[in-house]
């Protein structure tokens, strides 16, 4: 394992689960590449080890399992120019998120707390995803002038009715029965009950498989909201355009409609027109790896050809002063079809050769 990875994620084996601990707490356990190499040498070497029957992945901490991806390492190789560095990343990235969804093995997710991003990336695809009353799940791109990869895109593509398009174009906040309604998560389990989890899938006495046992810590989450909003949602995102989304928004009753067209009319304007034509797409895709090469595509156009992407990570990361300066600066005045322009793009290197 790299001396990177090794100083920002436990490795070890709890009899027959192979334990994996993203362990930067005071990031949030946002990943970065070490961290992503050493989760991948893991699972090739656990897939060989005939000793370990179950993956579990989680975080250290309380505030969350993972907030993304190293982002500001992404706009400082933009701005150097250093655009085959960024796409080595990305690569290394996607290759662990096909991984987990494709291991042989079970892998088991604890997605407590924050979840976000790149954290999606490694919890979404999981054979078992938990989740617990602190969880707090999102694809929150279009806030920084990107679009929502690590196979974000194929989720939010088969999430109920139209919730895709609220939750990519928004970047809104699931809870734990949020996430399980929209297709995130599996099971909801009381954080105060992962230890014990944890414990049953080390001992595996009665029943056996990793799903079985989470069903034994399962308890019915609270209705979710996402449910009850259905009506507006699949109403409004079911139009054309990006526009015509706010437009009907906007002609909703309900004050979360209105709320939704504020936050759409606040973000990146091309990272919102090129999410709604990416989710769209993804529909038609055969699976999660042609997802995560049209994300990989879409990544180098948005950090070879858009300046919203740098300028999106300055105002939320960087300076944190929240006003970000979108070129162009509204909807209305992006190209009509610069969601085809950007997803007709071809990297330099492919995803999968």
């Amino acid at each position: 394992m790299t001396n990177d990875a090794a100083s920002s994620l436990l490795v070890r084996a709890d009899g027959s689960v192979g334990h994996l601990t993203l362990d930067r707490p005071r990031a949030i356990n946002a990943v970065d590449r070490g961290m992503i190499l050493g989760i991948a040498e893991a699972l090739d070497r656990w897939e060989r080890d005939a000793d370990v029957q179950v993956i579990l992945l989680d975080g250290a901490g309380e505030r969350g399992f993972c907030a993304g991806g190293d982002v500001r390492g992404l706009r400082e190789q933009v701005l150097s120019g250093d655009a085959v560095a960024a796409m080595a990343f990305f690569r290394d990235e996607y290759t662990v998120n096909a991984r987990i969804a494709e291991y042989p093995k079970p892998v088991v997710v604890f997605a407590d707390g924050i979840t976000m991003g790149g954290g999606i990336g490694l919890a979404g695809h999981a054979a078992v995803r938990i989740v617990t009353e602190r969880s707090a799940l999102a694809m929150p791109e279009t806030r920084i002038g990107f679009t929502p990869d690590v196979g974000g895109s194929w989720l939010l593509a088969h999430a109920p009715g139209r919730l895709g398009e609220y939750l990519g174009l928004t970047g809104a906040t699931m809870d734990a029965a949020d996430a399980i309604y929209a297709g995130f998560a599996d099971h909801f389990v009381p954080s105060d009950r992962l230890g014990d989890l944890h414990h049953a899938l080390v001992t595996r006495a009665d029943p056996q498989t990793p799903t079985e046992i989470a069903l034994l810590f399962d308890e019915t989450p609270a209705e979710a909201g996402l449910a009850a909003a259905r009506d507006w949602i699949d109403d409004a995102f079911a139009a054309d355009t990006a526009v015509e989304i706010v437009s009907r928004l906007r002609a909703r009753p309900e004050p979360m409609a209105t709320a939704a067209a504020d936050t759409i009319e606040e973000l990146s304007p091309t990272g919102v027109a090129v999410t709604l034509a990416a989710i769209r797409s993804a529909r038609a895709l055969p699976g999660l790896r042609a997802a995560l090469a049209q994300e990989y595509a879409l990544v180098e156009w948005f950090a070879t050809t858009q300046p919203d992407l740098v300028e999106g990570i300055r105002a939320q990361i960087v300076d944190k002063d929240r006003t970000p300066r979108w070129v162009p600066a509204s909807l209305a005045e992006v190209a009509p079809g610069i969601g085809a322009e950007a997803l007709a793009h071809t990297p330099a290197v492919p995803l999968w050769s």
